[in-house]
């Protein structure tokens, strides 16, 4: 199975709680369009003792 992965945006947000639902939500009613939708919790760049969410949208093929 090969499948491209195209990176079209990505976002750098304060940790909310509830954003995974939005995430979870977007990749179950996107999929058939060829769109995925990440998120991942990370150090800040310019505050490693805090943390920030990063939202990225994928195009799949």
């Amino acid at each position: 199975m090969n499948s491209n992965i195209e990176t079209l945006a990505t976002v750098r947000i304060e940790p909310t709680a509830d954003v995974y639902k939005i995430v979870d939500l977007l990749n179950r009613t996107l999929k058939g369009q060829d769109l995925m939708f990440g998120l991942a919790l990370e150090k800040k760049v310019n505050d490693p003792k805090k943390e920030e969410m990063v939202f990225t949208i994928y195009r799949t093929e």
